[in-house]
């Protein structure tokens, strides 16, 4: 029986609201709706003003050239107030009285991402939309080549950023690199801090702030030319080798690497020579074991003087200069 009378409670309200917009429409409906009778309210947490209320009445105005209520299309309307970049939503409806009222909410820049040449803004939500030729919204800026799938998790890294003190004194710019790898960009000194990626970002950032209140407090900030907190539960810094006060350790540490001794190639040294050696052996056995050859032709028993001769140029002159020749 309860659901009975709730269902009828349902249906009558309905049935009353629909007779009393009907009565409104017929009433209202030839009126025109007049500037007075249009009120657009800005509904977003932080002001940004991509969108004003001028841009929105002549939108209105286009929309309904007769002006009169009854020939106003309130989901045409609210569609094209929608389709706007900078607005990320928009509800429009009419009163009983005939006022039209239209709240919307604009787009909130988290940062502006210069990418492949092109700037534009992207929400927190990683949406993005272009940037405005009358308004520029104060925001990080982030370069490099940032996929789609990092929008969110980079918009909560600038959040983060710009709600914590210390994190909003020193970063100023967050770059993307060649290696896929994040760096944030400070505003004292020549140096960046290398994030890597976007996992982990509380300890890494609590990391950084403990270096920087414990050790970085006390250095000239031209010291560094990068710190890396990329590295688990590890800091890791690299000199700036423009710094004057670096140059005396950047030259202690050259020294010590020239201290080590060079790697002598001496196996391929000895190599070649122990073959060229067996080259001289095998080619000398070669020379005395053509010597009986000769011995056994005929020519050489008659006239012994001019076997001699015939000897001493292959097996002496002939090896030798091959043998030097492979030698060098």
């Amino acid at each position: 029986m309860k659901n009975k009378y709730r269902i009828l409670k349902i249906a009558i309200t309905v049935i009353l609201l629909g007779f009393l917009l009907s009565f409104s429409l017929k009433k209202f409906g030839g009126q025109k709706i007049t500037d007075n009778k249009i009120s657009v309210k800005m509904n977003e947490k932080t002001p940004v003003y991509f969108i004003d209320e001028k841009d929105i009445r002549e939108i209105v105005k286009k929309e309904n050239p007769s002006g009169k209520v009854g020939d106003l299309n309130i989901p045409a309307l609210e569609k094209k107030i929608n389709s706007l970049p900078a607005v990320d939503s928009a509800n429009v409806y009419l009163n009983l009285n005939g006022k039209l009222n239209l709240d919307i909410k604009q787009r909130v820049p988290v940062f502006r991402l210069n990418k492949d040449g092109k700037d534009f803004y992207v929400d927190e939500k990683g949406v993005e939309f272009p940037i405005s030729r009358t308004y520029s919204h104060p925001c990080m800026l982030v370069t490099g080549n940032v996929k789609r799938d990092e929008y969110e998790k980079l918009a909560e890294l600038v959040e983060k950023i710009d709600k914590d003190d210390f994190s909003k004194k020193y970063f100023i710019g967050i770059s993307k690199d060649n290696n896929g790898d994040y760096n944030l960009l400070t505003s004292e000194g020549n140096y960046k801090v290398e994030l890597g990626d976007l996992d982990n970002i509380d300890l890494k950032v609590k990391g950084f702030k403990a270096f920087v209140e414990k050790y970085l407090v006390y250095q000239d900030p031209q010291k560094y030319n990068m710190v890396s907190i990329k590295y688990q539960n590890q800091i890791v810094t690299t000199l700036n080798p423009y710094f004057k006060e670096n140059d005396s350790i950047l030259k202690v540490g050259s020294q010590e690497l020239a201290k080590v001794p060079p790697p002598t190639p001496v196996k391929k040294t000895e190599a070649k020579l122990k073959i060229a050696e067996v080259k001289k052996t095998t080619r000398k056995q070669g020379s005395t074991s053509s010597k009986p050859k000769e011995s056994k032709k005929p020519k050489t028993t008659a006239k012994p003087k001019d076997t001699k001769k015939k000897t001493e140029k292959p097996t002496v002159t002939k090896p030798k200069t091959k043998a030097k020749v492979k030698i060098e």
